[in-house]
């Protein structure tokens, strides 16, 4: 049932009525439950949930409800709670297409999501967008877009694939599904009067919807004006102070964590110590990869992340379930148990462990007993979005060697340090040696080349650079995951394997690759825009776990390494990012010589 059937629902409230009243059997029970309240914050013993037309027409004793072919849900004193609300998540992040990503989520009590495609617009504009979203229509899970508003992510720093304008945001904003506008990363614009983001934003607020944001700076002055041009969320909160200020701001506080960047434990200080009300508060996931979805979850893995740090269980759930849904003004429809919403339920046994043993969604089990019990639609990409890797020609050794400007044994350089468990970087200063007036990377001081080469149009350029912080003694990693303009990324101990690393990812039509001495040890194709995989869930697991031993063969000790490096090239959160034009210092949107 797609989401403007769910709507067209409200004409059915005669219906609801009536089974409130017993005049009309229930199409299903759920009896003898303990009800998660998330408007009162309270646990009720031993209640029934009624459902007609896959939504809740009853809560309480609903013994009059049952007709001879209503089906009865036994509870049995198990935990009732709302369906978990994702308000701000990218699919692509996941390596899984909409639908695949849909089964795993499902199965950890997601039952709806606010994603937004800002990857695989990078590489294929509203095409990929729109694609992206229509598959998701297709699935229980349901997939709310909001539209990218900074594609590319920087205009002077990067090239991407597509870029979009304000008639492309109206456009979006006009599909059905549509929450609003995605995370406005360019901040400065937004604070500058830019006339994309201004119009983008006008745009969104004309039509009635939510403008998200991405504000990593600390400047109050340029929080408040960032504010003030309409945006009205945050989600790259790390420190509890900061999210204080926003929220006495009135901005809305998503607090994230992620596979590689946790931010729970320090954000989630703002409740456990200050006492602030939550309901402007959102527990959301932003990037997870599959090994996080099967072994801890998906956003019931930042609830229960919540919980551990002090905050009630109903408190963690109403910033996971109500909170979001207001923020995209959808209260009326998702978020809670309560008469007339979508019947999108969870029965677990424990809210500290917030594992579902059964998800409903619109009144229709589609976990049981932990695992999906529906079929699920296919659906196809074309070709060509299958064929995204545009190289000039074949790499070689020679494209990732910099030449020194000086004649000296040792220059200084400016170095990207790499932060485990992070999105941010550090920019940092080395002294290199020079060999035959060649800049050599040192493994003793850990910095090794890094390169980012333009992989949409094959236009053949290459910019090179020194990275530290990920331990590599041998080989060379490479990626077409590259947040946001997702061009080709590689990073290796010596140039051969870097040149075979990002020959042999092209060939596969992108992905993540790791080798050694010329061979191939670990990887994932993802054909799909070179940001997600065609495969089923449990096989693209086990091929992360492949890569993940790869990396570790070459010596990286990192947590989630290859998420942390497929940040490398994101020139939008300091401190210093590459990108195929070169190296940015993020602080001041500008482009740096990497030899001092």
């Amino acid at each position: 049932m797609d989401w403007k059937k769910r709507r067209e629902l409200i004409e059915v409230k005669d219906l609801l009525a009536q089974t409130a009243v017993g005049k009309r059997p229930a199409d299903m029970v759920i009896q003898n439950g303990r009800l998660v309240n998330v408007y009162t914050k309270e646990i009720l013993e031993g209640m029934d949930i009624a459902i007609t037309e896959g939504r809740i027409a009853f809560i309480g004793n609903a013994d009059h409800t049952i007709g001879s072919d209503t089906k009865v849900i036994e509870a049995e004193g198990r935990f009732l709670v709302p369906g978990l609300l994702d308000g701000h998540m990218h699919v692509e992040s996941t390596m899984l297409s909409v639908t695949e990503f849909s089964k795993a989520a499902l199965v950890k009590g997601t039952t709806g999501i606010f994603m937004d495609p800002h990857e695989i617009a990078n590489v294929f504009g509203m095409e990929g967008v729109k694609l992206m979203h229509d598959e998701g229509g297709k699935l229980p899970l349901k997939v709310f877009t909001t539209i990218p508003s900074c594609v590319p992510a920087t205009f002077d720093l990067e090239d991407a694939g597509a870029s979009l304008g304000v008639e492309d945001i109206k456009e979006g904003l006009m599909w059905e599904r549509a929450a609003g506008l995605g995370e406005v990363m360019n901040f400065p614009g937004v604070v500058y009067g830019d006339s994309l983001m201004s119009g983008e934003i006008s745009a969104t607020l004309a039509a009635g919807k939510t403008v998200t944001g991405h504000f990593p700076s600390t400047d109050e002055r340029m929080l408040q004006a960032y504010m003030a041009a309409g945006v009205t969320s945050d989600h790259e909160t790390v420190a509890k102070e900061d999210g204080l200020a926003k929220l006495r701001a009135g901005m809305h506080l998503m607090i994230r964590e992620g596979s590689a960047w946790q931010d729970v434990k320090e954000v989630i200080k703002v409740v456990t110590e200050d006492g602030v009300n939550t309901e402007n508060i959102s527990l959301v996931t932003d990037d997870v990869y599959p090994q996080t979805l099967v072994e801890k979850g998906h956003l019931n893995h930042v609830v229960r992340r919540a919980i551990e740090e002090g905050v009630d269980s109903v408190e963690a759930i109403s910033m996971a379930t109500i909170s979001p849904a207001r923020y995209f003004h959808m209260e009326k429809d998702i978020g809670s148990l309560a008469p007339g919403k979508c019947a999108d339920v969870l029965i677990m046994d424990d809210l500290k462990e917030m594992v579902p043993s059964t998800v409903i969604c619109d009144g229709e089990v589609v976990v049981e007993n932990g695992a999906i019990s529906i079929d699920f639609p296919h659906f196809d990409y074309p070709a060509h979005i299958k064929d995204s890797v545009k190289l000039k020609g074949k790499l070689s050794s020679e494209d990732f060697l910099m030449k020194s400007r000086y004649q000296k044994e040792m220059t200084g350089v400016n170095v990207i340090k790499a932060v485990e468990n992070s999105a941010r970087t550090v920019k940092m200063e080395a002294e290199l040696p020079v060999r035959d007036g060649i800049i050599m990377p040192d493994l003793k001081q850990d910095i090794i080349r890094i390169a980012c080469i333009e992989r949409h149009k094959g236009s053949g350029e290459i910019s090179n650079a020194f990275v530290h912080g990920f331990q590599l003694k041998k080989g060379a990693v490479a990626s077409t995951v590259a947040h946001d303009s997702h061009n080709l990324i590689v990073m290796g101990t010596t140039e051969e394997d870097m040149a075979f690393a990002a020959n042999s990812i092209a060939d596969i039509g992108g992905g993540m690759i790791v080798v050694e001495d010329g061979k191939i040890i670990g990887k994932i194709p993802m054909p799909i825009a070179g940001l997600m995989s065609d495969k089923p869930l449990e096989q693209v697991v086990e091929e992360v776990r492949g890569l993940e031993e790869a990396w570790k063969h070459l010596g990286c000790p990192l947590h989630a390494p290859f998420m942390t490096f497929s940040l490398i090239a994101l020139p939008v959160i300091p401190e210093i990012r590459i990108t195929n034009k070169g190296l940015a210092d993020v602080n001041d949107f500008s482009l740096i010589d990497v030899e001092k």
